[in-house]
């Protein structure tokens, strides 16, 4: 019987928001793939927010979307509530954030992968790397059963060697109830990988019929919700509230008088936390001075009554945690349906990486999400997307797919974490992105549609709708810049009308869109385009005219960046040769080896004098290979 089952060309393990994205990229990509997963009924699980998006984050899933990937249109089918953030800032900060029915996203996720026709789904869980000769051959599962494959992506998120804390209990999990990936880890660990300990959490999630929502103040959702894909064209689900509220002096007290009972402060937790997303007990300690602190209420779902009680996460024993939550206005009746709990795994050093995600040492095996020690579901379908792309690409022998910084909010994050490393869970942040203000949300799809179609990514009337947009900008903008608006009681009067000032001489219509009272939509109404313009056509011609001065400013930046980025630095290049250099950075250039001089030069600890050396010094080298 020739039994070919078990044959593939890209396996996953993992079906997180990693391993999800991962899969369908390489699927997408032609590439006969399989996904593994502990538990198929936790496919793209939320075991944290019951969210998608919010600042940075919201960049990271409109490039997914822009790529081909699934986490923007999932989002749109099971959003319960859409808020932009950042309104009162440019658009290079807008970032779309939305709570989501945690149920219907996992169930429309899973719907996805098994339609898919590359794409095989299989219950299983990882136990071995199978390995030849330093080069990935497959998998072998927990039954003994062999998983035949050139290329690897690993996606296991929280579950390597994954231990759940509530108090003094210990429990090894992935997730609260879920299966703990023991062998998998200690593989990875004898394959020589430097890996380490991070540390994680979650809040308790509450019965809302024992919650007195009159105590909190509302937030509803937008009243007309931007879809978050750039597919989406309608929003069907129904939109929900959330709730802010406050915690109080007595909640702290109660924290102070058992933070020997908690796992955190109680030395039973060693992994690294995240200073940004803090445990309460951690804001309790790291800010004395504090009276209160947020508690927002969020509905995890349509017909769920459990609320996710964010800024409430901590690892105190479950009977503190009834005296905690208690302590809230409001909250002095709650029932706490799932605790609380803190949890630890194994993460591997991303500095063990190539910007493609594949690991230096051993071929074919690429990781992706919270194994590279990150955190968010964001980051992590990022991650999947890059890995499941470059997995396929090795099989298909092509040149890896790698985005700069200046392309791209993922290239800036795959830059930090295979360049700097992180000791701490990482998240992406605008401040993270040199290049913001041209990597915005809206323009996604416009920047990043050629590399994507380049690698079949998305299909060709993607690009095609895309090419349409960036040639009606340019020509509306050429427009803009050369029409003139002339004086008249009429334009004066709407001029007055929209608070800013009248015009005496005939004036560019360019120069009235610059005016901050003024947008497109209203100048249309004095000089309208000659035919119909697609929104988004709209929307860049007003961003990149009102943004024109600090867009160029930024693309003499990027000029800059890429001409470090086209000096290469070749593989294996010594760096005890590069004579004027500290031992320090020759340890650590030769651990990251990078690619690049630019990439070099955002090595931690680089200066100006080191960056000439290694100039010199590569130069020189060309030379006696060149002679």
């Amino acid at each position: 019987m020739n039994f070919t089952e078990n044959r593939y060309e890209v396996i996953v393990i993992g079906a997180g928001h990693a391993g999800c994205e991962a899969a369908l990229a390489a699927a997408r990509m032609g590439c006969s793939t399989l996904l593994l997963t502990i538990d198929m009924d936790k496919i793209a699980s939320m075991p944290c927010s019951p969210s998608i998006g919010g600042m940075a984050k919201g960049q990271l899933v409109k490039e997914i979307d822009a790529l081909g990937g699934w986490m923007a249109r999932i989002t749109d089918s099971s959003a319960i509530q859409y808020r932009t953030l950042n309104t009162r800032k440019g658009p290079a900060v807008h970032s779309t954030r939305t709570q989501n029915d945690k149920a219907l996203y996992s169930r429309n996720m899973k719907a996805i992968l098994e339609k898919e026709p590359n794409l095989d789904l299989k219950q299983a869980m990882a136990r071995e790397i199978l390995m030849e000769d330093d080069q990935v051959r497959g998998v072998l599962d927990h039954t003994g059963f062999e998983y035949f494959a050139p290329s690897l992506v690993i996606a296991t998120g929280t579950f390597l060697k994954g231990t759940v804390h509530i108090g003094s209990s210990r429990i090894q999990a992935g997730r609260a109830g879920e299966f703990a990936s023991v062998s998998l880890a200690q593989c990875l660990s004898d394959l020589g990988l430097d890996m380490g300990r991070m540390k994680t959490g979650t809040p308790p999630r509450l019965h809302a019929d024992s919650i007195d929502f009159q105590q909190f103040r509302l937030h509803g959702s937008e009243t007309e919700p931007k879809p978050f894909s750039f597919l989406t064209r309608e929003i069907t689900t129904p939109m929900l509230p959330s709730f802010m509220g406050e915690t109080n002096t007595a909640t702290h007290d109660i924290v102070r008088e058992n933070l020997k009972f908690s796992a955190l402060y109680g030395g039973h937790i060693k992994g690294q936390s995240a200073r940004y997303c803090p445990s309460f007990e951690d804001k309790i300690v790291k800010f004395p001075d504090r009276d209160s602190h947020h508690v927002i209420l969020e509905y995890e779902g349509i017909d769920s009554k459990e609320i996710y009680a964010s800024g409430l996460g901590n690892s105190l024993p479950l009977e503190v945690q009834y005296q905690v939550v208690r302590s809230v206005k409001g909250l002095e009746q709650a029932k706490i349906v799932r605790p609380a709990y803190a949890i630890e795994y194994d993460y591997v050093s991303p500095l063990e990486l190539t910007p493609a995600l594949e690991t230096k040492r051993l071929k074919g095996l690429f990781l992706a999400g919270q194994i590279n020690g990150t955190s968010g579901y964001e980051e992590a379908g990022a991650q999947g997307l890059w890995a499941g792309a470059n997995a396929a690409c090795r099989v298909q022998k092509r040149e890896p797919f790698v985005l700069d910084r200046s392309e791209a909010y993922m290239g800036v994050m795959i830059d930090d974490l295979v360049t700097r490393g992180t000791r701490e869970p990482y998240r992406m942040f605008t401040s993270r992105a040199e290049y913001r203000l041209l990597l915005r949300e809206d323009n996604a799809d416009l920047r990043l549609a050629q590399k994507g179609y380049e690698y079949g990514l998305i299909p060709r009337e993607r690009l095609d709708f895309c090419r349409e947009i960036q040639k009606q900008t340019k020509k509306e903008i050429q427009r803009v810049k050369t029409a003139v608006v002339k004086p008249s009681p009429e334009t004066n009067a709407f001029l007055e009308q929209h608070r800013t000032n009248p015009i005496s001489t005939g004036v560019k219509l360019e120069q009235l869109l610059k005016r901050a009272e003024l947008s497109y939509e209203l100048l249309k109404q004095i000089s309208p385009p000659p035919g119909l313009l697609n929104a988004r056509t709209e929307q860049q011609v007003e961003i990149e005219v009102k943004y024109e001065g600090y867009i160029q400013r930024q693309l003499n930046e990027i000029k800059k960046f890429k001409d470090l980025e086209k000096i290469r630095i070749p593989d294996l290049f010594d760096y005890s040769k590069a004579h004027g250099l500290s031992n320090e950075i020759r340890e650590k250039l030769s651990k990251i080896q990078p690619k690049s001089l630019g990439q070099a030069s955002r090595t931690d600890g680089m200066t100006p004098a080191a960056i000439s050396v290694l100039m010199v010094a590569i130069a020189a080298l060309g030379k006696q290979g060149g002679s």
